[in-house]
């Protein structure tokens, strides 16, 4: 039984015409083979698919695409979609109920969703020759369940853990899909790896980090595999950052003893397609480089500090706007909350704004 898994897919202004025309073989290249031969294939659905214009207030873009592309996602191969994510409610409760719809219209199962926080903790299991269960959770970032309104599985350092624990009981092999991480970051903050160290001691196999949008690093660790950053999948040519044009794709073969093969894929002008050659050569060999320097403290600890002080001004700015008399629609107003509400920018700000122990001398 070989697993295929997916980080993010969303319908980009270069992508909605081949998803409108159905165009598989243009939007997946030669991966398409890998998705549809493989026993089970999931992916992560980045946005809402729906018709509707009614956008959440939010910082960052808000993203869909048309209830018919999930009929094309199907036809690629993807038998699963995870909705735990901080843009499947873009577009409101009515744009997520939208999103579900398709999906069942097209055939894909989905899960990481609820109609309360609680509904939401819901495993998915899937059977075959092994049983898998997943589990999906997000960061605190827009879309997630709350005890009175439906949305995503949030995080929870203490409900997630135990989440686990009950999933792996009742199945053979556990994924976790965590969609978290600074975006843009290659190295994971130090509770975001603490996070998903505990998740493996909690019975996960596999963690694979999603949202950060950009290719990191793997660790294995008491006989499981957590991934910093999956990449891409296929969100093509949204923003242009060297790191936004890679993924990896992770085939899990349950047959030989859960083998892993981190396969790599690059977006063209029209879809993505299989890295090849020196291409592929080099995000592998980056990809492995990165996980030798996470294993050294203070070569890890220097390149996640470097990234935040890469991005200090803007939190400076987001600092000096939160008490200002800014209109309520204006994304000043929201983002001074939103980063002290979502993991990775929090996570950002206690690296940048350190309290007094962690400056502590001897002898002080």
């Amino acid at each position: 039984m070989k697993l295929l898994l997916l980080g993010d897919i969303c319908p980009t202004d270069a992508t909605k015409p081949i998803f409108d025309a159905g165009n598989c073989e243009a939007l997946m290249g030669d991966a398409l083979v890998k998705m549809r031969s493989a026993d089970v294939t999931v992916a992560n659905l980045e946005c809402a698919l729906t018709d509707g214009e009614n956008r959440i207030r939010k910082c960052g873009p808000n993203l869909k695409g048309k209830p018919g592309y999930a009929k094309v996602i199907k036809a690629c191969g993807v038998d699963y979609c995870g909705l735990s994510n901080n843009h499947v409610m873009d577009f409101g409760i009515q744009g997520f109920r939208d999103t579900v719809k398709a999906l069942e219209d097209a055939g894909i199962a989905h899960f990481g969703w609820g109609e309360n926080d609680q509904l939401s903790r819901v495993p998915f299991f899937i059977e075959g020759e092994k049983k898998v269960g997943i589990v999906a959770v997000c960061e605190h970032e827009y879309s997630y369940a709350l005890p009175d309104q439906m949305g995503s599985n949030p995080f929870d350092p203490f409900d997630t853990m135990a989440d686990i624990q009950d999933a792996k009981a009742a199945c053979d092999y556990l994924v976790v899909m965590y969609h978290g991480g600074k975006e843009q970051c290659q190295y994971p903050s130090p509770r975001l790896r603490k996070a998903c160290q505990a998740m493996v001691r909690a019975g996960a196999d596999i963690v694979l980090c999603q949202h950060s949008h950009c290719i990191g690093c793997l660790e294995k660790y008491q006989g499981g595999e957590i991934v910093y950053g999956q990449g891409n999948f296929n969100f093509v040519k949204y923003i242009n950052h060297p790191h936004w044009h890679s993924g990896l794709m992770v085939e899990v073969d349950l047959a030989e003893d859960a083998k892993i093969t981190y396969i790599p894929v690059v977006a063209n002008e029209k879809g993505i397609e299989l890295a090849k050659d020196q291409e592929k050569e080099e995000i592998l060999k980056d990809f492995m480089e990165r996980s030798r320097i996470l294993l050294d403290d203070q070569a890890w600890m220097q390149g996640w500090e470097d990234f935040c002080q890469s991005k200090k001004d803007g939190y400076i700015g987001n600092v000096k706007n939160a008490y200002q008399n800014i209109p309520a629609g204006d994304e000043y107003a929201q983002a001074f909350p939103h980063y002290l509400d979502c993991e990775a920018h929090l996570d950002v700000w206690k690296t940048l704004y350190q309290t007094w122990h962690p400056r502590k001398k001897t002898g002080a």
